[in-house]
């Protein structure tokens, strides 16, 4: 069986097939502009711009792609309470300021109390700060669909919404960014009992996060009787530590295995 295409349609074809994405987009936009008076056209456009933009750097997929990381290293941290006199300044690591007096005020019953307290909020927080990542990511997929919708006229009408709604998500970004740095614990009973005369110091907790400690799966070579495993920190810490490594054999083949 044959057949001719005649040269004229052949023409045709190759004209529409030779057509590329941005002449495409060019005419998508020529026939918008068909069904806004020029004020509104303007308008428009500049209030697409400012959503893209938005969209692009405020909340990009790189970004939240990198906050979502940050979150799983979070959750893999350790958390500890870090016991401060209320004039030292934030971040200050050194313990030789602690007067060594002010930790035998503290009432122990009081501080295993209060880590309780401490475990609790931290708990919370992540909670918290999983809730306002998802908002976010929502966020993003709500206008990225409204930024891709063909007709103007709805965009338009509804574009105090829009704008609403930016507001939203840039409050949410601000209180997910100030969440994810750890701060002051939030206690309602003192640390140190009734001592009489003795004036009691000024003290302050600060929640303190410890890096975990991460399999670095490409530095690591496992061979059929040795292996080389290596384990990093993503933040090394201001002083250096031991860590222990213990390690227990699946399948034993002797009994002495078994036992190790």
């Amino acid at each position: 069986m044959s057949f001719r295409v005649p040269g004229r349609g052949l023409g045709k074809m190759k004209l529409e097939s030779a057509q590329s994405p941005l002449d495409q987009e060019e005419a998508e936009e020529a026939e918008d502009r068909q069904l806004l008076q020029p004020e509104a056209w303007r308008a428009y456009m500049e209030r697409r711009t400012a959503l893209r933009e938005f969209l692009t750097a405020d909340l990009s997929p790189h970004l939240l792609r990198r906050h979502h990381g940050r979150m799983e290293l979070l959750q893999k941290c350790s958390f500890h309470i870090e016991i401060l006199p209320k004039h030292l300044a934030l971040g200050d690591q050194n313990p030789l300021v602690l007067p060594s007096t002010m930790l035998q005020l503290i009432d122990p019953w009081k501080f295993q109390r209060m880590k309780k307290v401490g475990t609790a909020q931290t708990k919370i927080q992540l909670l918290l700060l999983g809730d306002l990542l998802e908002q976010l990511d929502r966020g993003r997929a709500e206008l990225g669909a409204l930024l891709e919708s063909p007709d103007p006229r709805p965009f338009l009408a509804g574009w105090g919404l829009v704008a609403r709604r930016l507001a939203e998500l840039s409050a949410v970004m601000d209180s997910f960014l100030a969440m994810m740095v750890p701060g002051r614990l939030h206690m309602k009973h003192r640390l140190v009992s009734d001592i009489g005369a003795t004036k009691i110091p000024h003290i302050r907790l600060m929640l303190s996060t410890k890096m975990p400690v991460m399999f670095d799966r490409k530095g690591s070579v496992a061979h059929q009787d040795w292996a080389s495993l290596r384990w990093f920190v993503t933040i090394q810490p201001a002083a250096p530590e031991q860590f222990e490594l213990r390690f227990k054999l699946l399948d034993p083949r002797t009994q002495q295995e078994s036992t190790q």
